[in-house]
């Protein structure tokens, strides 16, 4: 070998240092954009967070009027575990109302599993007296144009959409085995042909009623932030 190719030779650097600059370049690639995520996070976080709650008082202010309650309701929470009762599968939040610190209103999310395309889930605000302020739809697949007229949003019926009827009831007609729609012999109304979307909103909404009137002295009285926990029978 001549000298000058020898030389060339040696000045080429090796699959090693290639594999070691790359890897480098890469490393300081990846530390860099994790560093610009954090700091996207950290910028944006305090906007999302604040979406984040005023989304959960729009859907709160639908069921229960914000000047129906004096208190910061966010903040006057307790964490509810996964209850077969409300039909939730994982933790949920329970606010309280107050006014003048007595308590006006129970809020909480229900679920009914049985809706015609699955899950119906419900935001619910009930009244310390047991009665039912209101009930809204927040989440379902039920089919468009027929089902789901339980989102009064997709109701037809702008005057008086159909979960409405609920607005005002008490868990006396759900013990009374009243709150049923009415091909079940109970007084709620249904759509001709989409009575399962109605079916599982009426029952889903008897089954949180019953249970929040009659645990509501205690979920009024739970420290706020503390978890509930069911009594084991």
């Amino acid at each position: 070998m001549s000298e000058e190719l020898h030389v060339e030779a040696h000045r080429e650097p090796g699959a090693l240092q290639v594999s070691a600059r790359t890897a480098i370049v890469l490393l300081l690639f990846v530390v860099i954009f994790t560093a610009l995520m954090a700091a996207t996070y950290q910028a944006t976080k305090p906007l999302l967070d604040a979406s984040a709650q005023a989304e959960k008082l729009r859907l709160i202010n639908e069921v229960l009027p914000a000047g129906a309650y004096d208190n910061d309701l966010l903040a006057d929470a307790v964490e509810l575990p996964p209850l077969r009762a409300l039909g939730t599968g994982e933790a949920t939040k329970l606010y309280r109302a107050r006014k003048d610190g007595k308590p006006v209103a129970l809020v909480l999310e229900a679920a009914a599993p049985d809706g015609y395309s699955g899950r119906i889930s419900l935001i619910l605000a009930i009244k310390a007296d047991g009665t039912l302020a209101a009930v809204r739809v927040t989440g379902h697949k039920e089919t468009p144009g027929l089902g789901d007229y339980i989102d009064p949003k997709k109701d037809r019926n702008k005057k008086r959409p159909w979960i409405t009827q609920f607005n005002g009831l008490g868990h006396d007609v759900a013990l009374g085995g009243r709150m049923k729609v009415r091909k079940d012999g109970g007084a709620i109304d249904q759509m001709t042909g989409a009575t399962i979307s109605a079916r599982a909103v009426t029952n889903a909404t008897a089954r949180a009623l019953i249970w929040a009137a009659e645990y509501r002295e205690r979920l009024f009285a739970l420290e706020t932030g503390r978890r509930y926990e069911e009594d084991r029978k």
